[in-house]
């Protein structure tokens, strides 16, 4: 109760203060920033994805923006030799505004990528985007097969679905590429589970389908729960390591993301950067309010 009154207040405090909490999971607010950050993770044998903080804008100026700032950061991520690719979310490109624009602009970012041979991940955002991000991946994977792939949640009640109605887009030569997550967006019952182990027996079922079916998953959890039940998938089928990777979010459970890495398996780190820390920091807080908790403590402990 006390952990989800701070994190409904907290979004009320100074910058200032709710930057004690975000420094740890953002890796600054300028590019710079966000390159050094990523050769410290390149150092230790993990890749990336970046993604420039910012969605749900308000008018299309803000996502042509949008779209030179992530030109300029592929340019200088890769003239930099960072070991990564990227991740965008299409509402910043304005998908709610003119779905039109937003495709030629997500389009531009994706043909700037393949020119390195690298790669950009669509992320999935709630549930009124689900069926234009997939419209939008369709198009995208149609065009550059190697350089694109997509989010999917396992907490939505139609994901199952949506991994099979997609399997038309996978080959061998080319296989699907997608980034397994739980799922953020506060959404209702209807169309979400909600109950914690509901959700975990989803994404395990997911996850085993999308592997057994040679799809490539970014495994992306915290969940120690997952990532052992994922050992198991893994086991069981012989899944080959080029076929799969773990994934994380900057600063979170540095520990758990370690004891994967000392097992052998690959991990790569999402690296979040830009001016729009303040909003990407307290909505994750609103969604795990058991944050709060650290929160606090990093603030008045020391040591």
């Amino acid at each position: 109760m006390i952990n989800k009154l701070i994190a409904q207040t907290l979004p009320y405090f100074p910058k200032k203060f709710v930057w004690i909490f975000s420094k740890k999971y953002i890796a600054g607010e300028s590019i710079s920033e966000a390159i050094l950050a990523s050769k410290q993770l390149n150092d230790k044998s993990i890749t990336i994805t970046v993604d420039l903080l910012g969605e749900f804008i308000t008018n299309i100026d803000e996502a042509k923006a949008n779209k030179n700032q992530y030109l300029q950061i592929v340019n200088e991520f890769e003239s930099n030799k960072i070991k990564g690719n990227y991740s965008l979310k299409p509402t910043s490109f304005g998908l709610l505004l003119d779905k039109e624009v937003c495709y030629q602009y997500v389009r531009e970012i994706v043909a700037k990528a393949a020119e390195y041979d690298n790669f950009v991940r669509v992320d999935m955002e709630d549930s009124k985007c689900v069926d234009l991000e997939i419209d939008m991946y369709r198009k995208l994977k149609a065009e550059f097969p190697k350089n694109v792939g997509l989010v999917v949640q396992s907490y939505l009640k139609r994901t199952s679905q949506d991994l099979i109605d997609m399997m038309d887009l996978h080959t061998d030569e080319v296989p699907l590429n997608y980034r397994l997550c739980k799922g953020i967006y506060v959404e209702p019952e209807e169309i979400a589970y909600r109950d914690y182990h509901k959700i975990n027996e989803k994404y395990l079922e997911n996850l085993e389908y999308l592997l057994v079916n040679k799809v490539f998953v970014g495994i992306a959890t915290h969940d120690r729960k997952l990532v052992e039940g994922a050992y198991k998938i893994i086991e069981k089928h012989n899944i080959p390591d080029d076929q799969f990777e773990f994934q994380m979010l900057y600063g979170v459970t540095p520990e758990l993301r370690q004891q994967i890495l000392d097992k052998g398996f690959k991990m790569r780190v999402y690296v979040p950067y830009g001016k729009e820390w303040f909003g990407y920091s307290t909505r994750r807080l609103k969604e795990n309010p058991k944050m709060a908790y650290h929160i606090i403590k990093s603030i008045f402990v020391r040591g």
